[in-house]
């Protein structure tokens, strides 16, 4: 029997669950805070892999084009989704504690990723944390015309996954407060445009292909793009919001997979994220968590009750309100330490 097609997102009247989430853990662990700050180490490794992935798009030039593909699924993907950790990392300026270096490196990460998408990604992703299931504020829950289109059956979903880039930028037009343009974004699209034309009149073509193709795997129908599954959207009838994974790929992933520990604690850097865990087993141990992305991804393609629909919204910050006035986002406690 054909699983109904889902009409709506789940809705809830409650707060999301981050925030007082951290101020239990600090009352009862305070030796949390003292891995708050950011990870200068960080730069070093994006400065390595960006070097990496260059010199892959130079080797990839005067490759056949099977192989430019297949380095692209394999070593490309891999490090442009590392890039796109770090560009998170510098949103939560957490690679340098002053807010220009990590906006410097977040366009450093970006040169082997094709698309301008740093700086806008930085912004977007702040509300994400501040609204989260806000429909006209957080931009990582899909748009209702979006989840119509993509609909439960397996070829809409991969589709969707292999042009996730695109629906991601389609997205931000939606999101008040927020400007689509500004003077950092235009400096992000004008290095990107002159980054990509250096390498094709240097390079080639096969060498711009690489570095385009390592982008739409790295987020797109690959293993990895199964962690825009694995954060937020509702499966196996779970009305748990926020979902992490700690299978091995988070060693070559700057720990990404830690997104409760991320979201409980969005100033502590990725290298400290694991250690939020084994000092808190009592809250962590008892949250659903995903093992596999390769596993999750088969889910979500083939079993028709995970849609776009499968994610959790709610109608501001705290909860459903009285009113259709949008609250400014609550402060955590972890956050007011990092900024005192």
């Amino acid at each position: 029997m054909t699983a109904a097609e889902p009409t709506d997102f789940a809705h809830s009247a409650q707060p999301e669950p981050h925030r007082a989430r951290t101020k239990d853990l600090l009352r009862s662990h305070p030796e949390i805070r003292a891995l708050i700050g950011p990870s200068q180490r960080t730069f070093w490794y994006t400065l390595g892999i960006v070097l990496v992935q260059f010199g892959i798009a130079w080797f990839a030039a005067s490759r056949s084009w099977w192989l430019v593909v297949l380095l692209a699924y394999t070593a490309g993907a891999f490090a442009s989704h590392a890039l796109f950790v770090v560009i998170h990392e510098c949103a939560h300026r957490l690679v340098f504690r002053r807010k220009l270096p990590n906006i410097l490196t977040g366009l450093f990460a970006n040169l082997p990723l094709f698309t301008p998408g740093s700086v806008s990604f930085q912004k977007y992703h702040l509300k994400h944390h501040a609204f989260q299931g806000v429909y006209e504020l957080d931009a990582d829950v899909p748009s209702r015309w979006e989840a119509r289109l993509v609909g439960n059956s397996p070829l809409g979903k991969a589709l969707w996954l292999l042009f996730y880039p695109v629906f991601q930028m389609v997205r931000s037009f939606r999101v008040k407060e927020v400007a689509v343009f500004d003077r950092w974004t235009l400096i992000n699209l004008a290095i990107q445009i002159g980054i990509n034309t250096a390498v094709y009149l240097a390079w080639g073509p096969k060498a711009l292909a690489y570095l385009f193709l390592s982008l739409f795997f790295s987020i797109g129908l690959h293993p990895l793009g199964a962690r825009w599954i694995q954060r937020h959207y509702l499966v196996n009838g779970s009305e748990q919001e926020t979902f992490s994974y700690y299978g091995w790929l988070n060693a070559v992933t700057f720990n990404v997979g830690y997104h409760n520990e991320h979201h409980d604690f969005p100033s502590v850097a990725w290298n400290h994220l694991p250690k939020i865990r084994a000092a808190a087993p009592e809250t962590y141990d008892h949250l659903s968590a995903h093992m596999s992305w390769t596993r999750l991804l088969g889910q979500f393609l083939f079993d028709r009750d995970i849609s776009l629909y499968s994610r959790m919204v709610r109608e501001d910050a705290s909860g459903v309100s009285e009113s259709n006035e949008l609250k400014p986002p609550l402060r955590s406690p972890e956050v007011e330490s990092v900024e005192q």
